[in-house]
């Protein structure tokens, strides 16, 4: 099991970023939660399979077409907290 803590920056807000995140967790069958920042990043948190957390990370600094990342900040997190099931988007 591990658990994550990211920051995205970049074009990340009006392109579909928070979804297009969260159908990439549901895929990999993590949980957690993505939000928009008021500096116009995005965050998340997700819990899961390591191979798991690679795929989500692989599609993070990838993003969905109009998106453009700029830089990824990946922090673990203390997977003690339990995160919500299914993956879902905060507004």
């Amino acid at each position: 099991m591990r658990a994550v803590r990211v920051l995205v920056r970049g074009k990340v807000q009006g392109v579909g970023f928070r979804w297009f995140v969260r159908e990439a967790a549901r895929r990999a069958e993590l949980a957690g939660w993505v939000r928009n920042l008021p500096d116009g990043g995005v965050e998340l948190e997700a819990a899961g399979s390591e191979e798991g957390i690679d795929f989500l990370l692989d599609a993070v600094r990838r993003g969905p077409a109009g998106a453009r990342v700029e830089g990824v900040s990946i922090h673990a997190r203390d997977g003690r907290a339990e995160l919500t099931r299914p993956f879902t988007v905060l507004r």
